[in-house]
């Protein structure tokens, strides 16, 4: 069994909430809430504590979904990168086409 570390469960966390942050359910769900939060505003007065929990909500929000979105990014260009490399050694290209990310643009 393999042992859980922080990485590997937060890898695990961010896969799971990048899945479901991008179903049409998730979608459905923040159309419906700023719909909520519309029609609250003429019944609360449109004060300012209502524009500030839709400001700080999506704030919050915006800011963890960043980061769930750059480690998928990250896993995702890896995976990638490795597929890449298997298939230039595949094809027996020349070992500098491998290290092309590495070498500056007067080399390439």
């Amino acid at each position: 069994m393999e042992r859980l570390t922080v990485h590997s469960a937060f890898n695990r966390f961010a896969q799971h909430a990048s899945t479901t942050v991008g179903s049409p359910w998730a979608f459905a769900g923040a159309v419906g809430l700023i719909a909520v939060w519309s029609v609250s505003g003429p019944l609360l007065g449109f004060s300012t504590t209502w524009q500030l929990v839709i400001n700080t909500g999506t704030t919050i929000v915006t800011f963890l979904i960043v980061f769930l979105i750059q480690n998928t990014q990250n896993r995702e260009s890896q995976a990638v990168q490795l597929k890449l490399d298997a298939l230039i050694l595949a094809s027996a290209a020349s070992d500098r086409a491998l290290d092309l990310e590495d070498i500056s643009d007067d080399q390439a």
